[in-house]
């Protein structure tokens, strides 16, 4: 299915005011699993950053998380790119209109050297699924780092992320470049490109996995279908929503052996 048109549906409402751009982040923080392990990763991997700092949002999107690190880490400086211009756009209007100043925002490819020993933290959420180059980019975060800095990637995992499962499975996301990561292919890879890698976490375990699609895939499978069923979400929502919360705060508190999700960290020593 078109994801990314779905998704710009829904963030082109939140773009009317202020208020509905930080209620629209604040319902990507409760329905999308990924954010509750991202979250608790950047705070456990920055916890004690007194002193300011240089982050890099590598694939920002619709600005979520560098809108939740600006808030909560104060010292930290952002930049926070993309390739579409149109989101990067809609960003530096929000954050300006909000009064957020230690972000900066600009398009960039990821692909391509652009930074050299500047970042302390590179962040980088279900981005590198998009990109057929990834070693290329690993190469580039490892240049753009300062030496001590951290990596922290989230992305989907070849164990079903995509939900596929099975050759001949067709992806759900039909922009993704590749259906997801083996452990031990994105351990090579950042190894070789420099890191060292402090750990491989699964997220969105069998429980997780359910959950996600009771509250992400079939209500978007039902509105690329037909954008009459918007009308129709909030009373699903109001039947699946309160089971799905408590199947992501199970996989959330779980110790996941496999997952279609995988959360990545690395420094560079």
């Amino acid at each position: 299915m078109q994801y990314d048109p779905i998704k710009n549906v829904i963030g082109d409402v939140a773009k009317k005011a202020p208020i509905l751009r930080k209620f629209f982040y604040w319902i990507l923080g409760v329905m999308f699993l990924r954010t509750w392990y991202v979250k608790r990763a950047l705070r456990e991997l920055l916890s004690g950053k007194k002193e300011s700092f240089s982050l890099f949002d590598a694939g920002s999107g619709f600005g979520q998380y560098s809108y939740f690190i600006a808030k909560t880490f104060p010292t930290v400086n952002i930049h926070a790119i993309d390739v579409k211009e149109d989101y990067i756009e809609d960003c530096k209007q929000f954050f300006s209109t909000a009064g957020i100043s230690n972000v900066n925002f600009g398009v960039e490819d990821l692909t391509v050297p652009t930074h050299k020993d500047r970042f302390d933290f590179i962040l980088s959420v279900d981005v590198m699924e998009h990109i057929a180059d990834d070693v290329q980019v690993f190469q580039n975060f490892f240049a753009a780092m300062k030496r001590g800095g951290r990596l922290l990637i989230h992305t989907p995992s070849n164990l079903g992320g995509s939900d596929v499962h099975q050759e001949g499975d067709k992806s759900f996301v039909e922009e993704h470049a590749r259906d997801g990561y083996d452990v031990n292919d994105i351990k090579t890879k950042l190894q070789n490109a420099g890191f060292t890698v402090l750990y491989t976490k699964y997220s969105y375990g069998p429980v997780g996995t359910f959950a996600w699609r009771l509250v992400v895939k079939y209500p978007l499978l039902m509105v690329n279908a037909s954008k009459a069923f918007f009308i129709v979400l909030p009373f699903y929502y109001l039947l699946t929503l309160w089971f799905s919360l408590i199947l992501m705060w199970i996989d959330f508190n779980s110790t996941n052996t496999t997952g279609t999700g995988l959360l990545v960290a690395a420094e560079k020593k």
